[in-house]
This record gives C-alpha cells, sequence and structure tokens, in this order.
C-alpha cells in the first residue's frame, strides 16, 4: 500500500502520531491538540541561527542550522522513536510546511516508517481550524444549563458526562471559572489560539444526532474569547435553568473557591478589579470582611449585590429561550443532587 508523503488537516486522524517539530515557544502558543514537541530547533538555537542568516552569511547559517537540526532529530530518534515498530505512522509539521518539518519527515521515512508531512504546516492548520469554528458548530443542537453563580453549573455538566452526554465544558478548556474570581490557582488561561484548537478538537468528535450540552458563558471567559458562531448558536438554544437555594450556593461557593481563603490579600487584589462599579462604601465593606475572614457573609453580600443582577441581566439579554427553560429545583448541590439533575435533563431531551 502507498501512503502519501503530504497530507491535509482532513487527515489528521489518520496517523498513530502528530510531531510538531516546532520551537517550544511556538509550540506552547498553540497547536494541534494531541501532538507532541519535538522541536528540530529550540527557541535559543532559531534565535541564533537567524542572527547568524542576517549579520553573518545565510550560506554559515545554513550549514550551522542543518547541524543543529540534524544532531536534535537524532536524538529524538534515540529518545522518543526508538520503540516504535515499523507501522508506526508519524505526520509531521511546522510553520508552514517547509523544511524543518520536511527534514523530520524525510529521515523518519528512510528508516523505514510511514511518515508524512502536513500540508502548508501550522499555517495552514490555523486557517482550516478558523473556517470550521465559523461553520462546525451549527451542525449540532445544544442546551444550555443557565443558573446564578454558585449553582453547580459546572458540575452539572460534569455529572452528565458522567451519564454518557455529549458535554462542551468551555470553562474547563478554558481554564478559568468565568468570573473576576475565576483564575484557577496555579492554572493560567491558553493562548487564544489554543483554546480555539481545543474548542474545535472537542466539536469534531462530537455526534451531530445528539444534544450537546453547554454551559451559558458570556462573550469571554476569563481573557478568552469564545468563538463567535458558537456563542450565537448557544444563545439561540433552549435552556436549562437551575434554582438552588442561597444557602447552598454560598456553601458551594465557599468551598470551590477555598484557595482564596489561604490568601486573603489576593483575593482583596481582586475585589479591586470591581471599583467603578460599586461604591467606595460597598468595596469597603467587602475588605473588611475578607480581613475578619467571615466567608458565608462575604459570599452572600457579593451575590446579592454584584453576581446576581449582573447575571439575571445577561441571561435575560443574551438566552432567547430562556423563558421556556427546564427548571431544575434541587435542595441540595451534593454529588446525588447533581446525579439526579443529570438524570432529569437526559430525560427532558430525548422525551
Amino acid at each position: 500500500m502507498k501512503f502519501p508523503n503530504v497530507v491535509t488537516v482532513a487527515q489528521l486522524t489518520e496517523f498513530d502520531e502528530v510531531i510538531d517539530v516546532r520551537s517550544p515557544s511556538e509550540f506552547a502558543e498553540d497547536h494541534v491538540p494531541g501532538a507532541i514537541n519535538c522541536p528540530v530547533l529550540d527557541d535559543a538555537e532559531r534565535a541564533a541561527i537567524g542572527t547568524m542568516y542576517k549579520q553573518v552569511s545565510p550560506f554559515d547559517a545554513k550549514k550551522r542550522g542543518a547541524a543543529l537540526v540534524a544532531k536534535n532529530i537524532a536524538r529524538h530518534i534515540e529518545e522518543t522513536f526508538a520503540a516504535h515498530g515499523r507501522t508506526w505512522r508519524p505526520l509531521v509539521y511546522c510553520w508552514r510546511g517547509g523544511k524543518r518539518s520536511g527534514a523530520m519527515a524525510h529521515i523518519l521515512s528512510e528508516i523505514g516508517w510511514h511518515a508524512a508531512q502536513l500540508e502548508g504546516g501550522y499555517r495552514a492548520y490555523r486557517r482550516e481550524i478558523l473556517a470550521q469554528l465559523a461553520e462546525l458548530p451549527q451542525k449540532f443542537r445544544y442546551r444550555v444549563v443557565c443558573g446564578a453563580t454558585g449553582s453547580a453549573k459546572s458540575r452539572l455538566l460534569q455529572a452528565l458526562a458522567v451519564a454518557g452526554a455529549q458535554v462542551l465544558d468551555l470553562e474547563a478548556l478554558a481554564s478559568h471559572r468565568g468570573s473576576v474570581l475565576g483564575n484557577l490557582p496555579e492554572e493560567p488561561q491558553p493562548a487564544q489560539k489554543m483554546f480555539d484548537s481545543l474548542v474545535w478538537n472537542t466539536l469534531r468528535k462530537f455526534d451531530p444526532d445528539r444534544v450537546v450540552h453547554v454551559e451559558a458563558e458570556s462573550k469571554k471567559i476569563g481573557q478568552l474569547q469564545v468563538p463567535d458562531a458558537l456563542l450565537a448558536c448557544m444563545r439561540a438554544s433552549p435552556c436549562v435553568l437551575i434554582e438552588a437555594p442561597l444557602a447552598e450556593r454560598v456553601a458551594f461557593l465557599v468551598d470551590e473557591y477555598e484557595h482564596f481563603l489561604g490568601d486573603p490579600q489576593d483575593l482583596k487584589t481582586k475585589l479591586e478589579c470591581l471599583t467603578g462599579l460599586h461604591s467606595k462604601d460597598t468595596l469597603a465593606r467587602w475588605m473588611s470582611l475578607v480581613q475578619q475572614g467571615q466567608w458565608d457573609e462575604l459570599v452572600a453580600d457579593l451575590l446579592a449585590n454584584h453576581y446576581d443582577p449582573a447575571y439575571h441581566r445577561a441571561t435575560l439579554k443574551n438566552f432567547e429561550q430562556l423563558a421556556q427553560a427546564q427548571v431544575l429545583r434541587p435542595a441540595k448541590l451534593d454529588a446525588a443532587s447533581l446525579a439526579h439533575m443529570a438524570a432529569q435533563v437526559i430525560a427532558e431531551v430525548q422525551a
């Protein structure tokens, strides 16, 4: 059987492994989901070759670059690829499908592996992803989980996933809980390009004949923009509304944001971002509650005077089918209640 030497984005799933040979910094910004990084030039080497190309000569730069590329490919073969059998099929890409990936693919092919190069490299992949994100969301039917802050919407998505439903958890992909206090401890958000790739990679695996469950979001999750076409589809879709008791929401949020309790100064810094939205007296009251460690009182105050009014305004404005939503009224927000709610949502979809 003859295997192609150059393939397109549509053929990604035909390979056993996708190898990104760009530098670590390029890989960190964005890459094909699931790809491994085996740079033929690291960041320092790439910068040095670029400088030599401009300041010394292209010939000397190419000569030095070739030596480095050969050395690095040899290291990857010995350390990363040595255990693969002869049937292994790798796909290799670089920035534009040029010399970096060409060198790796050539050597792997000479060894006997059925290696291929991604046509157009990362640039072609990025163009294709953006094109698909403009159309792919329209292939699905959505159920949008709504509810005031602290209603355990993300936990309901997790329970739905456990129950076998299709779930698009945008906050998990964005590494953010979607509010001013939503950044996750020691887990930075991905770059926008990487977030786009993660959303695309999740959507492309879904079955269009089954409903996709997703949480109601604003245009941005932390610093990341939700793809416009996806947001438009979400806002026009049927909704599920969680109406949980205030005491349960407070307890849930105190547990969910426990990392702030050990660092009151960080919490104060985050709350300062609300300056301009609330009076000096209100901010001073919140700061005082933080200082005293009055967490339940602080959360209840924030819900009443900031989160709930803002959430209700945004949700009523943006989700046109909210008035006809399936309403869930759990007495608790524990695991059993979330599993029961997930069963209710799935039953409604199948009805």
